[in-house]
């Protein structure tokens, strides 16, 4: 079982910065495909930002492309969503999430029921 803690979150003004972390104990990560999503209120949980288990292949929802970046570091069992520019829109709670049904994927996982194992999630509000 994977446990993972998101933190990094905040109020932030529209075209700042600002970089959430997620860390994963209990088992390691090293393997297995990573993923951020986020859910404004009323609406459904979307997928951001996906990484390969190697960081070798980095894919993103279009809205955020250009301003989002995922990384990881597997030695830490850190994974990390740096996001610059932001915008009024980007405010929601952002979830990591693992797919550990197959190790070492080279896959595109999008979808949250291709994940099995989610943190609790961070808020993170744009204002105008």
């Amino acid at each position: 079982q994977v446990q993972l803690a998101e933190s990094g979150g905040g109020l932030v003004q529209t075209g700042d910065s600002l970089t959430l972390s997620c860390k994963a104990s209990r088992r390691t990560i090293s393997n297995y495909a990573m993923g951020w999503f986020r859910q404004a209120p009323g609406k459904a949980r979307e997928f951001v930002a996906g990484i390969r288990w190697d960081g070798l292949n980095t894919y993103y929802t279009d809205s955020v492309k250009g301003r989002f970046t995922i990384s990881r570091d597997n030695d830490k069992n850190m994974v990390y969503l740096q996001m610059s520019s932001v915008k009024v829109e980007d405010t929601a709670v952002y979830y990591c999430a693992t797919q550990t049904k197959y190790l070492r994927y080279t896959g595109t996982p999008r979808a949250p029921a291709d994940f099995d194992y989610w943190g609790q999630g961070t808020q993170v509000t744009v204002s105008s």
